[in-house]
C-alpha cells in the first residue's frame, strides 16, 4: 500500500535530530511525524496570537517581542 505524501511545514530529519537531542537513542519516523505535528499545530497558536499583538500595536510586521509574549501567553493559557 502506498504510503500518503503529507506537506509538513517542519521537514522530519530536524525533529529526528531534536529527539535524539533529548538522549533518545532511536526514533521511529511516526515519532517524529507526531512531534512535527504538535509543534506545527502549537507555532501556529502562537504565531497567531503574535499576529494580534502586533495588529493591536497597528503594526503589520510580527517581530521578535510580538512572538516571545505570545508564548508567554499560551503558556499561561495551558
Amino acid at each position: 500500500m502506498p504510503r500518503e505524501r503529507v506537506e509538513h511545514v517542519i521537514p522530519i530529519a530536524p525533529i529526528d535530530r531534536l529527539i535524539r537531542k533529548a538522549k533518545a537513542e532511536r526514533v521511529s519516523e511516526k515519532a517524529a511525524i507526531a512531534l512535527g505535528e504538535i509543534l506545527e499545530e502549537v507555532g501556529l497558536e502562537i504565531a497567531s496570537m503574535a499576529r494580534e499583538l502586533a495588529e493591536h500595536a497597528h503594526r503589520k510586521t510580527v517581530n521578535g517581542e510580538d512572538i516571545k509574549l505570545a508564548y508567554k501567553q499560551w503558556r499561561r493559557k495551558i
